[in-house]
């Protein structure tokens, strides 16, 4: 593994991490910089920095500064291919100031997205985003980021149901796609009795579809704690075996070996990248997002997800043969309750009506986030690991 994307399993030592929100509402954002510090910080599933040597840097901690006069790298008019499940703008949330947050990294600068050095990049390649929704609030925020660095007329846009989009520059002959597949692994119907399978040893199909990609971005998480009625599934199946009870976490645990497997197995070290982005924190009970216009200002040690989930992560993608670069978002989205759709959204494909959006209880969305909005730095931090990457290159090669 490399600099500040390694997954260091070895217990992290205690470090003092000061709260990712700035304390002055009029600090402005960093000026742009050309490059990206050459770090060998490691870091856990949380952001907690691990350092190796002095002066280096990990990207995925830091602060969250405010700039009254930022604006959004792109509008709502400037990406007509939005969903309205984000559309929070044109869902008629009334207010802006979430829009106005920058991510500042401790002992670095980021580099500003620039759209067209991106596509540059990505000349001639493909990137594909594989899993669950919160991969495709990812997947929107970079076309749309990417869409609106060029003519409308060299983009192709192609949507299928929300489980597989793409987005095409013509001119750079790049292609950014999104596979629907929450666990990663295949979930079937039976057809003689209509059970759903979760197959824990069998790689989703969509996820297949990304074989022979430049950069893979995977996730999953979410829907493995869905319970109850909300559950997917009625069955796993593991070596041939039908199984109706299973541990949560063991179960998350072969599905991410299967996974593993696969990339190990079909997967080029020399031309391809891949990443795996941290669980995207939702905000519901104490940290309920609903009304919310400020940054949180705890430690949010209360995560609403196992953390031996977090562990089975770490552990699969340490034992790879494969180096998996961790998008590690979990901690610097944590502080971000305000930048939720909340009731400016859609459920099954449509507007909330105003009696469902007098009951925020049940129809709030606190685990999507409102576009332009945090997804954008996620994919800020994906472009900076492409300058860093360019950069330790020409190093190396010098």
């Amino acid at each position: 593994m490399e600099g500040p994307y390694r997954v260091n399993l070895s217990p992290p030592r205690n470090i003092a991490i000061p709260l990712p929100f700035s304390n002055d509402s009029n600090q402005h954002p960093a000026a742009n910089v050309q490059f990206l510090q050459t770090s060998n910080t490691t870091a856990d599933y949380h952001g907690n920095e691990i350092d190796e040597e002095e002066d280096s840097c990990n990207i995925f901690d830091g602060k969250w500064v405010y700039d009254p006069t930022a604006s959004p790298l792109y509008s709502v008019s400037q990406c007509p291919f939005l969903s309205d499940q984000v559309s929070c703008q044109r869902n008629g949330r009334p207010d802006f100031e979430y829009e106005k947050w920058s991510w500042e990294a401790k002992g670095c600068e980021i580099p500003r997205f620039n759209g067209t050095d991106m596509l540059e990049r990505l000349r001639g390649k493909r990137v594909t985003i594989v899993g669950d929704s919160l991969n495709r609030n990812q997947w929107e925020s970079l076309a749309c980021l990417l869409y609106s660095a060029i003519p409308a007329s060299q983009a192709h846009i192609d949507v299928k149901n929300g489980v597989y989009k793409v987005f095409r520059a013509k001119e750079y002959n790049c292609t950014l796609e999104f596979y629907w597949s929450p666990f990663l692994v295949q979930l079937e119907e039976n057809p003689e009795n209509g059970s759903k399978i979760l197959r824990l040893d069998t790689l989703s199909a969509s996820a297949w579809k990304c074989r022979g990609a430049d950069i893979m971005v995977f996730n999953t998480g979410h829907w493995w704690i869905h319970q109850g009625k909300n559950k997917a599934w009625d069955l796993f199946q593991y070596d041939g075996k039908l199984v109706e009870k299973m541990e949560i976490e063991s179960a998350f645990g072969m599905a991410m070996k299967t996974w593993a497997r696969w990339i190990d197995q079909n997967v080029d070290q020399s031309s391809t990248k891949v990443f795996f982005r941290s669980i995207s924190p939702e905000h519901k009970g104490k940290q309920w997002c609903y009304n919310q216009t400020k940054l949180s200002k705890d430690e949010c040690k209360q995560a609403t997800y196992p953390n031996s989930m977090v562990e089975v992560v770490e552990r699969t993608i340490g034992a790879m043969s494969t180096p998996v670069r961790l998008l590690n978002i979990t901690k610097l989205s944590q502080y971000r309750r305000d930048a939720h759709p909340t009731i400016y959204t859609a459920k099954q494909g449509k507007l909330l009506t105003r009696m469902q959006k007098r009951q925020p209880k049940s129809y709030a969305d606190c685990s999507h986030w409102c576009l332009p909005g945090v997804p954008d730095t996620w994919n800020r931090l994906l472009y900076a690991s492409m300058v860093l990457d360019s950069s330790r290159d020409t190093s190396s090669s010098s």
